[in-house]
This record gives structure tokens, C-alpha cells and sequence, in this order.
């Protein structure tokens, strides 16, 4: 009776239902009224052990295995959508041999994430219980594993979980869970399953703890917090309801001691959940009012006023966040400005939390949130957990490594897992060689910080030395082997050995030592680091190396000798003797003569570089001049040829109504989209007329003689639009167009009319129209845009008229950053798509791949690779940049195009801070294609003058000295030149 009163109490009454149920749904509603069943049971026990021998657990026929085995059924029944039954060998067969495959992928590379998410899948799908947890076992070792993956492993065990044992292994996995990533369903099911354990030994604080730490952890969740309080409110309530049936049969003492301070746990929540900001508040207060026997406070009530006027505050951002696309970056970036401004530090660690979810591949986010960690919370386990993470997730990401040596010196950690730490930096595979200089770098010191430099010698200082010789020997072996580089062309840690051995150490000789070396490595010849030398002598050192360092530097100098020579001469006016000070000056003085001498070459040289550049220029002027001339002289030829055959071109007719003129243009009328791009086609790119074979005058004739014949007018008419379609980059040499396009638009629906457009000489011009019977086979027509064509890329557009229809315009390709996007650049000519598709499958989700083509149907050695979300082309970015594909290296980056700049008109122009600049004047047809002025300069000014002359005098504006007397400016032969006439 008081398991039935429990849950009743704890159920609420179901409404009637309105129609039948999806099947789906049905088993939601079975799932939760076992696990409801199940919460009751394990209550009624609780109860038991928490009122003593009053209450008889076998009368109600309960056990408690019992428990566990519902919520067994409950969790597999929730989570496993069928078990799958295979009925050939064949296809057991397979998925073996992909396991097979799988396993020797990861053997190769363990990184390879889908891989193991593969694996997994098919392993579980046989029914591998021991290989599958092996599996995701070693999965979650090497990477964060996601809510749904975290989810099916525990409904796994939970299915599996027998004894003790096993439910202290799932209690494991749990823990392991709510680490990796802030999860309110993972902290749900972990509450609920603990629930099921209430009869073993501490089986009640194991419950009240799982949940204190979810509503720690996800209670603030505005939207999805609310699952937590109710299910945690629930478990409370649930065992009040059970022990009032005996209640009144205790003493006082005792039922102020058990039932009356278990009522007050279950106000407590109420008033803890009314005071923080979560959507459906109303509910909850209504609930509570309805609960409670006595009327409620007024404390609460204004906390709960509170909430509200917050969650108003809340509510534009939740609801930016609703009606974004994932991953939301830029909502949740808003979000957290606008919680750091408030400055809850639980709530800013939620919202960072829930933004980390899903972009946990942003390093900067990462690091925005570990650094606002170490410098106001400083809570070591939350601030080293954070960072763990952090470099689990993007360990490609120095700056998180670094952070994460500074984050466990600042903790003091023990200096074995520093270590450790700093081991898994060095192999987690950074893409450039200053990333290895950089964590070397806070490694070492890291090492210094812990050496007592008062003693002359101890373990630490061994250890440090040690750890700088390995970090030389490292990049140059294993960095500059991979990257073609050290990462340290300047010695930057070779210098900081130099300091700490002569600064701490006093040991001036390993120091002299170290900058040997430096300078041996390409360094001798920049003036900067001698006297980084120089300055590290004259403070540890003494004069005589101060001396020898600076000859050296005199001698060796390439970039700024004369100061080197400064520092020298100023050394020995102040230190030196009177033989010092002249071997000082001789040297000097021969150094700059030879250096003056080598600068007067490189002159002469660069003059005659730009004398040959002038040269070729002004050979590439007459050259265009000449061409120009050639082309004037054919075009007057060819005017008298068309006035000769001016009479049979009247012959044919007028087509201007259906054929696109280049030539003209009738008024304002604006052609059709895709008799634009037929005319592009036809034009080539700016302007330039495609290749054609011209055949001699006579020859022409004869064809033109034998071609002739009558062509039918055909008006085109607008109300057919919808049903038509515009082709164009078709071949010019193709035969019958008609004919051999008509199969291929047949697949799409019924074709009415294919209307190839052919020149007045009977020449098709490669674009045409095609006529559908029904509007659905013309949209369908339209997804043959770009097919291969005779070697060509076909396009296919809508018919329109821009005349009539203005705001058309044509598909392209967006031109904004996509991040789930990649460009690929440097493949070979002869890789095809499928090649490039089996390469970036392995990297995730493939949606589509676009190699890009000239007009002709030509790569180019580009291709665009769509992925289906950002975190997968981050990874593909990472593994293919830098790739070889047939022998050519590929580079591979996030789609971005850049801006295309819109070329200001002339008459927009203005002067900076003045008026308008006069108009050109050009011809009938404007100014050339090139925009270029073939007028001299000279004479542009003269003009101008003259015309100002004519004209009277325009208005100046005023002008600064500074700008009346600026100088021209020069180029560097000009200063050439002149350094030659001195």
C-alpha cells in the first residue's frame, strides 16, 4: 500500500489520450514509468533503513537487485533501438574485415577519430562486449568523447552491470563522463542510475551527492537545468510520500528527527530552484503552491521576482542562441561579454562550458576560459581539469600547452607530472617550427625557476643544463628534419643558456662558449647580436673580450657596420690606450672604405638592372604599337569585304530578336541572364575574342553562298519563360546540336522545341534554348548546370529577362568565409574527383567536392571540399595541409575568398581634401578597355595648362608649405644615378 501510495504521489495522473500514439513515443512513456517505478521502489527501501523496522520491505515483494534490473531494462530499452540479427555469413564476413581494417588504420595512426568511431559502431553491432569496451576505452584516452558517445557506452554497461562490482565500474564511467564536457543529460541518467543503488550501503549519500553535484554543475542551465531540480525535487519527495503513512505512528522526537527534516529538504529545493533565473519558472512556483501545506514565505516570493526580472535580462541571448545555426560561435562570444560584465563566476563558467560543447575545437575559446580561470577562481582542480581538456582538444595549440606548464607550476604539481606533461607537448604534433621553440622555452623555464643558483652545484641545475642541451639537439635533428627549418634562426635559447651560465652561474666560459656557436650558425654578419655579446661581456666579463668581440663585429657586420664601428671607437675614447684607439681607427676606416665600395656596385648593379627593365619596356610599347597598327590595317580591309556581302547578309534576315549582338545593343534592353553568359562565353574574359579558325575571303564566299537559305524568324516569347531554359558554353564545332542535346534533356521531361542560335554565316555561336512541356522538367533541367559537355563545362540557367525582371541574378558561388569549407590548391591536373573524395573521406563527412575548371573544361589544380560541420574541416586542415598527391604537394586551408575590389570611377574621383578632379574627355565609345593613356604625361600637363590658360584660372585649394615644397618622389635608380655622379 505505501509503494502504491509512493507512486501515485510521485506520478502524475495521465490525460486521456486524444488519438492514438507514435510508436516512439509509447516507448518514451513506458521507459519513464519504469524508471519512475524503479525510483519508487528504491525510495520505499530508503525509507525502510531511514525510519527502521516499521516499514516492511517484503510485503511490498521488493528486492534490491530489483532495482537494478529495472533500470537495466528501462536504460536499454531507452537507448537501443532494436538488436540486430544478421541472417548471412556474407555480411558478418564483411564487417570483419572492415574491423580488420579499422584496426590496422589505427595501428598506423592512433589520431584518426572517425576511425575509431568506426570501429566502435561495427564491433558493437557484432556483439564484441569485450573488444568494443577495449575500444572505446583506448578512444577515450586520446580524445573527449561526445554526449552520445558517452551515453551508449554507459546504457552498455548499465545493460551488463550485475553485481557490486560492476555497479562501482559504472559509477567509474560516470565520473569519467561528466569531465570531459558539461552534459545535463549524462548528470540525469547518472542521478537516476545511483538511485537504483539506494539499498546498498551508503546508498542514500551516494544519491544526494550525484545530484548536489549536477545541480552544481548544470542547475544554472537556463534551459536544460530545469530536468535536474525536478528529477532531484522528485527523489525527495518520493520518499516523504512514502514515509507518511507511518509518520503518525512515531514519537515526536522522532518524527521531527526523520519526517519533518525530510519534508524540509523537499522546501528547501523549491526555494533554491525559485531563486535562480530558468525558463518555466511559472510552473514550478504553481507547483510549489499547490505542494505545500503552508503558505509561502515572502522571502521567496521576492527571490522569485528576482529570478524572473533576471530572466528577462537572460532571455534575448537564450533565445540568439535558439535561433542560430551550430556552433553559434559568435552568440555565445556575445554571451559571455555580457556575463563577464555581470561578473557571476559560476554563471560565466556555465556559459563558457555550454559554448565549449560545440566548439571545443576553438582555441581561442579555450584559452579566453583558462585565463580567466587562473586569474580570478584559482580553484586548482577546476583550473587544471580546464586545462587538461583544453590540450585534449586542441593539442595542435601551444599557447594551451604553455598556459598548462604555467597552470601546474603556479598549483605545484609534482615535478615528475610536469614532466610527463611536458613529454606529451612534444609529441602532440605542432603544425610549425616556432611552436617546439615555444615550448621549450616554458619548459626551460619552468627548470630554472626551481634551481637554488646559491649553490655551486644540485641535482636541478644538472637537470636544467641537461634539458638545454636536449632542447639544441631536438630542433636541430627532429624539427629541422620535419619542417626544413630549427624554429630558432635568432638562438634565442641558446642565448638564455648563455645568460643563466654567466649571470647565475658565473661560468663566462661555457657562455663565450654558447655565443661561438651562435655566431658560427649565420649570426655573425647581424650587428645586433654582437652587441648583445658585447653588452653580456661588459657586464660578467672583462675588457679584453669586450675589445675582441667588438673587432670581430667590425670585421663580420653586414647590416649596420657603422654603429658597430661607433660602439668600437667609443669604447677605446673612454678605456683604451693611444695604440688601442689607432688600431681602432684603422680598422674602421678600412671597413667602411670596403664597405662603401661594395654599396657603389650594388648600385651600378641595380642602375643597370633598371636601365634593362626601361629598355624591355620600351620594346614592349613598340611592340603593342606595332600590333595596333597591324590590327587598324586589317580592320579597313575588312570594312570593304563586308560592304561587298553587305547585300547577302540582307538575305538572311534580321535576327537580333532571338540572337545576342556583341556588336550592339537596341536601346536600353537588357538580354536575358543566359544570353549573357553566352555573350562571356562567346568573349572570353575581358573582352578577348575565343580562338577561331578564319578562313580566306574566297573561301568565305563559297560558304557563305552555299549556306545560304531562309531562316524562319522566331519571336521569343516572354510567357514560355518558366518553361525554357538558357545552355551556353557549348562547343562551337558541335554538329547538330539539336540532335545530340535532345537525349540528354529528355531525362529530365518532355522537350518541346530545342532552339539553337547559329551566326548570320550558318556558324553556331554555342548557345541555345530549350523548351520543356511542364515548369517541374525545366527546374529539373537547371541541376545540369556544369556538366561535361564534349569536354566542356555545360551551363545551364533560368531563361529571364533582366528588363523585366531586374533583381534576377545569377548563381554563384558565395565568396564569404566558410569554415566548413577547404580549398585545396596544388593538385595535380590529372587528379579526378573521386581520388580527391577518397583522400578527405578519411577526415570526416564529405558533401560535396568541386574541382575547379577554365571555361574549356581545363583544371585548374583547385577544388573546393564542403565537410558537414567545422570541427571536421579543422581536422582535415590539419592532416592534408602539406600533403603529396602524385608528387605534388597540396595546401589546403579554410574557404575565404578574398574581396574583390570595384575599380573607382573617374569622375568619383577626388582630390584629398579638395574638389573634384576635371573629367577626361573621351571618345564616341569612351575610354579604352585598359584604361591607359597612350598621351605622354608631359603632354597631359601641357594640356592642362593651356586649357587653364584659355579658360581663365581654376580655383586652388589651399595648400600647406610643407606640401608646396614636398620634393618628388624617386625611385631607386634615380638615387643610383645619383650616387654615381659624386
Amino acid at each position: 500500500m505505501a509503494t502504491a501510495a509512493a507512486t501515485s504521489a510521485s506520478e502524475p495522473e495521465a490525460e486521456p489520450n486524444a488519438g492514438p500514439k507514435a510508436e516512439g513515443e509509447e516507448e518514451e512513456v513506458k521507459a519513464a514509468r519504469t524508471r519512475r517505478k524503479v525510483l519508487s521502489r528504491a525510495v520505499a527501501a530508503a525509507t525502510c533503513k531511514t525510519m527502521g523496522p516499521g516499514w516492511d520491505q517484503q510485503e511490498e515483494g521488493m528486492s534490491e537487485s530489483d532495482g537494478d534490473e529495472e533500470y537495466a531494462m528501462a536504460s536499454s530499452a531507452e537507448s537501443s533501438p532494436g538488436e540486430y540479427e544478421w541472417e548471412y555469413d556474407e555480411e558478418e564476413e564483411k564487417n570483419q574485415l572492415e574491423i580488420e581494417r579499422l584496426e590496422e588504420q589505427l595501428s598506423i595512426n592512433v589520431y584518426d577519430y572517425n576511425c575509431h568511431v568506426d570501429l566502435i559502431r561495427l564491433l558493437r553491432l557484432e556483439g564484441e562486449l569485450t573488444r568494443v569496451r577495449m575500444a572505446r576505452q583506448k578512444m577515450s584516452e586520446i580524445f573527449p568523447l561526445t554526449e552520445e558517445l558517452w551515453l551508449e557506452w554507459l546504457h552498455d554497461e548499465i545493460s551488463m552491470a550485475m553485481d557490486g562490482l560492476d555497479r562501482e565500474h559504472v559509477y567509474d564511467l560516470f565520473e569519467k563522463a561528466v569531465k570531459d564536457y558539461i552534459c545535463p543529460n549524462i548528470w540525469l541518467e547518472y542521478g537516476q542510475y545511483s538511485v537504483g543503488g539506494i539499498g546498498q550501503k551508503g546508498g542514500l549519500e551516494k544519491v544526494r551527492s550525484v545530484f548536489e553535484r549536477a545541480l552544481s554543475s548544470v542547475g544554472l542551465h537556463m534551459t536544460k537545468g530545469l530536468a535536474i531540480w525536478e528529477a532531484y525535487r522528485e527523489f525527495e519527495s518520493a520518499i516523504v510520500e512514502a514515509a507518511r503513512p507511518i509518520a503518525g505512528f512515531l514519537s515526536p522526537f522522532d518524527r521531527e528527527q526523520t519526517f519533518d527534516s525530510q519534508l524540509e529538504k523537499v522546501h528547501s529545493l523549491f526555494r533554491r530552484q525559485l531563486a535562480i533565473p530558468l525558463y518555466d519558472m511559472e510552473a514550478t512556483f504553481a507547483e510549489y503552491e499547490e505542494w505545500s501545506e503552508d503558505p509561502i514565505p515572502e522571502s521567496v516570493i521576492q527571490n522569485y521576482n528576482r529570478a524572473l526580472q533576471q530572466l528577462e535580462k537572460y532571455k534575448p541571448y537564450e533565445e540568439a542562441l535558439l535561433q542560430a545555426e551550430a556552433p553559434r560561435l559568435a552568440e555565445y562570444q556575445a554571451y559571455i561579454d555580457f556575463e563577464m560584465k555581470i561578473g557571476d563566476p559560476a554563471r560565466i563558467q556555465l556559459i563558457f562550458e555550454r559554448a565549449l560543447v560545440e566548439n571545443c575545437l576553438v582555441p581561442d575559446l579555450w584559452i579566453r576560459y583558462s585565463q580567466y580561470l587562473d586569474r580570478h577562481l584559482k580553484v586548482k582542480d577546476l583550473v587544471l581539469s580546464v586545462h587538461n581538456r583544453a590540450v585534449r582538444n586542441c593539442p595542435w595549440t601551444v599557447a594551451l600547452w604553455s598556459r598548462y606548464l604555467l597552470a601546474m607550476e603556479r598549483h605545484g604539481v609534482d615535478h615528475r607530472a610536469v614532466s610527463v606533461t611536458f613529454e606529451k607537448a612534444l609529441s602532440a604534433g605542432f603544425i610549425q617550427a616556432t611552436d617546439y621553440v615555444e615550448i621549450w622555452q616554458a619548459y626551460l623555464d619552468y627548470l630554472r625557476r626551481r634551481v637554488d643558483f646559491k649553490q655551486d652545484s644540485s641535482k636541478e641545475l644538472e637537470e636544467l643544463r641537461s634539458a638545454f642541451a636536449r632542447a639544441l639537439e631536438h630542433l636541430k635533428q627532429d624539427v629541422e628534419e620535419r619542417f626544413n627549418e630549427s624554429g630558432d634562426p635568432s638562438c634565442m635559447i641558446m642565448q638564455n643558456w648563455a645568460r643563466m651560465e654567466a649571470r647565475l652561474c658565473n661560468n663566462m666560459q661555457k657562455a663565450r662558449e654558447l655565443w661561438d656557436s651562435i655566431m658560427t650558425k649565420g649570426n655573425a654578419k647581424y650587428a645586433n647580436m654582437w652587441l648583445e655579446y658585447y653588452n653580456l661581456e661588459r657586464a660578467h666579463g672583462d675588457t679584453q673580450h669586450c675589445r675582441k668581440a667588438l673587432h670581430r663585429a667590425v670585421q663580420c657586420t653586414s647590416d649596420y657596420p657603422e654603429h658597430v664601428c661607433e660602439v668600437l671607437l667609443t669604447m677605446e675614447r673612454t678605456e683604451g690606450t693611444l695604440e688601442d684607439w689607432d688600431i681602432a681607427v684603422q680598422k674602421t676606416e678600412t671597413r667602411l672604405a670596403r664597405v662603401n665600395e661594395q654599396r657603389i656596385k650594388a648600385a651600378e648593379k641595380e642602375a643597370a638592372f633598371a636601365q634593362q627593365e626601361e629598355e624591355k619596356a620600351e620594346q614592349r610599347k613598340k611592340a603593342r604599337a606595332e600590333k595596333k597598327a597591324l590590327k587598324k590595317k586589317k580592320k579597313t580591309r575588312g570594312a570593304d569585304k563586308r560592304k561587298a556581302d553587305e547585300d547577302d547578309e540582307k538575305e538572311w534576315g534580321d535576327d537580333e530578336e532571338e540572337q545576342p549582338s556583341k556588336r550592339r545593343r537596341v536601346g536600353n534592353s537588357v538580354p536575358p541572364v543566359g544570353e549573357a553568359l553566352a555573350v562571356e562565353a562567346e568573349t572570353g574574359l575581358f573582352g578577348k575574342s575565343a580562338p577561331v579558325d578564319v578562313d580566306s575571303p574566297s573561301k568565305q564566299k563559297e560558304r557563305a553562298a552555299a549556306l545560304k537559305r531562309d531562316v524562319p524568324k522566331v519571336p521569343h516569347d516572354s510567357s514560355k519563360d518558366s518553361v525554357t531554359v538558357f545552355v551556353s558554353n557549348l562547343p562551337y564545332s558541335m554538329g547538330e546540336p539539336a540532335v545530340k542535346l535532345r537525349p540528354l534533356f529528355e531525362a529530365c521531361g518532355e522537350v518541346v522545341e530545342i532552339r539553337p542560335i547559329f551566326s548570320n554565316r550558318g556558324d553556331f555561336r554555342g548557345y541555345c534554348y530549350v523548351e520543356f512541356k511542364e515548369e517541374k522538367a525545366a527546374q529539373q533541367a537547371l541541376e545540369l548546370d556544369r556538366k561535361n559537355v564534349e569536354g566542356r563545362p555545360m551551363f545551364v540557367s533560368p531563361c529571364v529577362d533582366k528588363s523585366k525582371n531586374p533583381d534576377f541574378k545569377v548563381f554563384r558561388y558565395s565568396t564569404a568565409l566558410e569554415k566548413h569549407k577547404l580549398f585545396v590548391s596544388g593538385l595535380p591536373f590529372s587528379c579526378t574527383k573521386e581520388e580527391l573524395e577518397e583522400i578527405c573521406k578519411a577526415h570526416g563527412t564529405v558533401k560535396d567536392i568541386r574541382l575547379v575548371t577554365t571555361r574549356a573544361g581545363k583544371p585548374k589544380g583547385l577544388a573546393y571540399v564542403e565537410y558537414e560541420n567545422e570541427s571536421q574541416a579543422s581536422q582535415a586542415v590539419m592532416k592534408m595541409d602539406g600533403m603529396t598527391v602524385k608528387e605534388n604537394v597540396i595546401k589546403v586551408a579554410i574557404s575565404n575568398p578574398p574581396q574583390r575590389k570595384v575599380p573607382e570611377k573617374p569622375e568619383a574621383r577626388k582630390t584629398p581634401g579638395g574638389p573634384l578632379m576635371p573629367r577626361q574627355i573621351y571618345g564616341a565609345r569612351g575610354k579604352g578597355r585598359t584604361q591607359l593613356s597612350l598621351l605622354p604625361r608631359a603632354l597631359q600637363r601641357t594640356s592642362a595648362l593651356v586649357a587653364q590658360a584659355e579658360n581663365g584660372p581654376a580655383p586652388q585649394p589651399a595648400v600647406p608649405p610643407s606640401a608646396a615644397t614636398e620634393a618628388p618622389k624617386m625611385s631607386n635608380a634615380d638615387f643610383a644615378k645619383l650616387l654615381l655622379r659624386k
